[in-house]
């Protein structure tokens, strides 16, 4: 038997162990406690449908089931990117004091601490942490629920199992492409994530009842067969691309898979800082799920907002806050199920890893942050890059003419601007002039596409993304107190929050593979 067949079976078995004990000793204690009830209580014995609730109340503080699951995935969210929101949303709030504001799920009442590392590296990918959160199980970087190394043995996932052995409903809500590796990590068995039509094709397989985010990234697969939307169609699911179709959907109306009608970069939904007034975010199509995945048997909703992981391997400090914040309004309106299911409910929010490096503070600010500063934000670096970069480069438009944009989108300012008195913390200083400058003159000179080839230099400097725009993003980054050490993942172990049925199963310190055995072990799932 290998090594990890031997741990998987190793933990099973204390699973199961400490389920039984915990079981006999609920119901121990329950039936001491109903022995010891006076007589005149049973002379005022409820209704059936009393007793019901009672019996509900009484699991629920002897280890009763979560019927309704949600489970949370801020990709890329580590706790520095939890901190920034919330030091930006208290300081904003509060005319610029240092005030840490809330989000929605910091304050539940339990947290744990969660290792991330795959069985290759300490700086995993999304394919490889999803898959641990989804099955229990390690695998490489790359890969989406299957063995490592020899790629031959499919996992089953925990939306799976739920959804075969409990009859549960399941949904799957992304804000990048719905195929992409967080979501199909809880639907999918590929040897690499990059066989988007495949995993688009056990999509449509799956049978879940509620799919909706982002456009399949190779929706037409090589163009010889039908396309994802009609492969789904074929399988049973109501298949709606525009806004006003979604918002008509009402209970029952079956297996539904929604693709976001307005579409961002790499076919993702937009960034929260970026979407038109009245535009779907992450917390509609959450609300939409709780609605079309009502059922008396239960219900699993995993959403994740994929977009805080692209704006931090972009530096891209104001897009992951901005991010961050709307995910924190999606899990209010599973907090409002919650309380009025309380006793059936379980929330759980948490990361898959690590991404950017981010840190609060930087070596020019000294112990001080200007946050406010990120207000001037007004669009991502993506929007930026679709609406000005390329016009640029196209019309090779002088640095000065381009600095204005700049100074409208940024609050960024040339010392030789008319207005450069009123600038403030944002008055460009000679070097960040000449960074910007040097920056803009290579994306000139070699277009707005990813870069190919690069020294090590401009790669530190930029990544694979637009030399101007990154410039940008990192100089009102530092001038607001905010730096990224990578534009990859990191190793940090991230947080996981949890509030409801079950809750306190989570506190403590734990690898991500036990996510799932928790799950596992509070639904009765084998």
């Amino acid at each position: 038997m290998r090594l990890v067949e031997r741990e998987d079976f190793r933990m099973k078995e204390n699973k199961m162990s400490r389920r039984s004990f915990l079981k006999a000793g609920a119901f121990a204690s329950a039936a001491g406690m109903l022995a010891a009830a006076p007589a005149a209580a049973n002379a005022a014995a409820p209704n059936a449908a009393n007793a019901a609730e009672e019996e509900n109340g009484l699991l629920g503080v002897f280890g009763g089931k979560p019927k309704y699951v949600f489970l949370f995935i801020g990709d890329g969210m580590g706790t520095a990117q939890i901190q920034s929101a919330r030091f930006y949303k208290g300081t904003v709030e509060n005319n610029g004091a240092v005030v840490e504001g809330e989000l929605s799920f910091t304050q539940f009442p339990e947290v744990g601490s969660v290792t991330t590392y795959d069985s290759t590296s300490f700086c995993p990918d999304s394919a490889s942490t999803a898959t641990s959160i989804a099955t229990g199980h390690k695998t490489e970087s790359g890969v989406i629920n299957m063995c490592p190394w020899t790629r031959d043995v499919p996992y089953e996932t925990i939306a799976e199992k739920l959804h075969a052995q409990k009859n549960y409903k399941v949904g799957v809500v992304s804000s990048v492409n719905i195929d992409h590796a967080t979501p199909a990590a809880f639907y999918a068995h590929q040897k690499t994530r990059k066989n988007y039509y495949a995993i688009g094709k056990e999509l449509a397989v799956s049978g879940f009842e509620y799919f909706a985010g982002g456009e399949f990234q190779k929706v037409n697969g090589d163009g010889t067969g039908p396309n994802n939307h009609e492969i789904a169609a074929q399988n049973g699911y109501n298949v709606v691309t525009r806004q006003a179709d979604a918002a008509a959907l009402k209970a029952g109306a079956g297996k539904t898979l929604i693709i976001a009608e307005a579409l961002a970069d790499g076919k993702s939904m937009n960034y929260a800082m970026d979407a038109a007034a009245g535009e779907w975010q992450l917390t509609d199509y959450v609300r939409k799920g709780i609605e079309l995945l009502d059922n008396k048997k239960g219900f699993f909703l995993m959403t994740e907002s994929g977009k805080i992981d692209w704006a931090c391997h972009a530096n891209d400090a104001a897009a992951s806050i901005h991010d961050v914040l709307e995910m924190s309004n999606a899990v209010q309106a599973a907090v409002d199920f919650y309380n009025a299911h309380p006793n059936d409910t379980l929330i759980l929010v948490t990361a898959d890893h690590e991404t950017g490096g981010m840190a609060i503070g930087y070596k020019t600010t000294n112990y001080d942050t200007f946050l406010t500063n990120l207000t001037h934000q007004k669009m991502s670096y993506a929007k930026f890059d679709s609406t000005y970069v390329n016009h640029y480069v196209k019309n090779q438009t002088p640095f000065e003419t381009a600095m204005q944009d700049v100074k409208a989108n940024f609050g960024l300012t040339l010392p030789t601007d008319p207005d450069a008195a009123n600038a403030g913390k944002l008055l460009l200083t000679d070097y960040e002039v000449e960074n910007l400058r040097t920056a803009y003159e290579r994306t000139l000179r070699v277009g707005s596409s990813s870069q190919s080839k690069m020294s090590q230099q401009d790669y530190e400097l930029y990544g694979t993304y637009i030399p101007f725009s990154m410039a940008i993003c990192h100089t009102i980054n530092h001038k607001s107190g905010v730096d990224h050490t990578t534009y990859a993942h990191t190793g940090a172990m991230v947080n996981l929050y949890a509030r409801g049925q079950g809750a306190d199963k989570f506190r403590g310190v734990y690898d991500n593979t036990e996510i799932f055995h928790k799950l596992a072990e509070l639904t009765d799932v084998q």
